[in-house]
């Protein structure tokens, strides 16, 4: 039996709700005409990325980014924050088209239990880069895609125009469009999912300088695309026509960065993650508004400008991310807490030292706090060894890893792309790194490949790696190199860390 019914006048009108997403098809989910004009379709996208940062007027008179619909935000009068939309635009759900877009949109449309993070009101839905397992969505707001972009302006120099050269699947590709967003300059981009060549590059790049007249222009990029670019000669001269190349996503050898130096390249490396909107840490020094701290530390940090001190010169220990940049939280869990200052940090899955420098301590990055390789009792941090060998010739890309071993427990193994002049003897990858970091360190096994195995972004992928050496060598390499009777380790650098890069 049903109750009375309540009278008009105790009937409340519920307004619509919005949609909890909107769904952005992105990469090789582009649609028709993208590749054919892909400027157009990626200041589209940074329109609707726009609508959902707070964006005031800019300084030295810039316009607004256009909203969709081709509307511009109203600017602000008297120094006021700009007037509320009339309603929060839903949060950018990019899905490239991969097996994972079911689960990341179940994911994103879930009604939020109590206690985790909501995704309301943010900008941006992404997947954290490189995951294993079951999916995770990290909930970014506009204020802290804003602080990103502006904290890269101001140490870059001031705005510039951008060249979009990274899949929108990652924060690093919306981080270009942000970047453009707050300085007021329409994306330059290459075709979206389609393979990435020094030919579209260097396209691009040519686009991207028209439409810049002189002023600064810029790209970000990944080391194997630095790596492609630097074996074209076209491509390295559009490389060098820029104002800076920011270059993230995966540790750079200092052999790669040299080169890239000596072609007349400025590069620019980054550090950071998803939860940080993307690199948050330039040249060892955080941007302003992000802070760097390691694990264990006192409550000096690097940061928020690079000043003060978390121990430089202590022992390697986890790296930790915090300030304006951090997410709100990942989907499902608990929202990022803040500390008794009222800093939020996130902890990271890399080891790092903090070195001193005149202008402050710089974070040197290790590896990941998992990626160690346990030889005969010694740790080798494989970062390290890679570092080592990429200066060696004829190794074009390296990686090192761990396989099983009946004799030594894991067995270091280099993995190796070789380049010019020919591929590399593994007697000279075995100098080169017990030179830099004792025989420990020295691989026992070569294995050379066509490609490395790479995840999102181009990223080498290390355990895919590892599974590909344990194949080739079988039960593993067992033989000792060195021929040492006693079956003792190796020398080695001792210690809890190895020698990091």
């Amino acid at each position: 039996m049903t109750g009375p019914r309540p009278s008009p006048a105790t009937v409340r009108p519920r307004a619509p709700r919005a949609p909890r997403v909107e769904e952005v098809a992105v990469d090789a989910a582009a649609p028709e005409g993208a590749r054919e004009d892909p400027d157009a379709w990626a200041a589209a996208r940074a329109r609707q990325l726009a609508a959902r940062l707070p964006l005031p007027a800019l300084p030295g008179g810039s316009a607004v980014p256009a909203l969709p619909g081709g509307s511009a935000a109203p600017a602000p009068s008297g120094g006021s924050a700009a007037p509320a939309l009339p309603a929060a635009p839903a949060p950018l759900l990019p899905l490239p088209g991969g097996p994972t877009d079911d689960a990341l949109h179940a994911l994103a449309v879930a009604a939020p239990a109590p206690g985790t993070t909501d995704v309301a009101g943010a900008a941006l839905l992404l997947p954290t880069s490189g995951s294993t397992g079951a999916p995770r969505l990290v909930v970014l707001d506009g204020a802290a895609v804003v602080a990103s972009a502006r904290g890269g302006e101001q140490r870059l120099g001031g705005p510039a125009h951008w060249l979009l050269a990274l899949p929108l699947a990652h924060v690093a590709g919306w981080n270009v469009l942000a970047r453009g967003a707050v300085a007021g300059t329409a994306p330059t981009a290459l075709p979206p999912g389609a393979p990435f060549t020094a030919g579209a590059f260097r396209a691009g790049a040519e686009r991207l300088l028209r439409r810049a007249d002189g002023g600064p222009a810029r790209t970000a990029l990944v080391p194997t695309q630095l790596v492609r670019l630097l074996d074209d000669a076209d491509g390295t001269a559009a490389l060098a026509a820029l104002d800076a190349v920011l270059l993230g996503g995966a540790a750079a050898p200092r052999a790669l960065l040299d080169r890239a130096s000596a072609a007349g390249v400025r590069v620019v490396t980054t550090y950071g993650s998803t939860e940080t909107c993307g690199g948050c840490v330039y040249d060892g020094a955080p941007l302003p508004g992000a802070r760097v701290r390691l694990e264990g530390a006192g409550p000096d940090d690097a940061g928020p400008d690079g000043a003060g001190s978390d121990g430089a010169g202590r022992a390697p220990a986890r790296v930790l991310l915090g300030g304006a940049v951090l997410a709100r939280g990942l989907v499902g869990e608990a929202p990022f807490a803040a500390d008794a200052d009222g800093v939020r940090w996130v902890a990271t899955a890399d080891a790092g030292v903090l070195e001193a420098a005149v202008d402050g301590p710089r974070l040197r990055v290790l590896g990941r706090l998992d990626d160690v390789v346990v030889t005969g009792g010694e740790k080798v941090v494989p970062a390290a060894v890679e570092e080592a060998l990429a200066g060696v010739d004829g190794v074009a890309e390296v990686l090192v890893v761990g396989v099983p071993d009946p004799r030594w427990g894991s067995a270091v193994v280099a993995v190796v792309r070789a380049g010019p002049p020919a591929p590399p003897a593994l007697e000279a990858l075995r100098a080169a790194a017990s030179a830099a970091l004792g025989r420990a360190a020295a691989p026992r096994a070569l294995v050379l490949v066509d490609d490395l195995p790479r995840r999102a972004l181009g990223k080498p992928d290390r355990r895919a790696a590892a599974a590909l050496a344990q194949r080739r060598l079988g039960e593993g390499p067992g033989s000792d190199p060195d021929g040492d009777p006693d079956g003792a380790p190796p020398e080695g650098p001792g210690g809890s860390t190895g020698t990091g890069r």
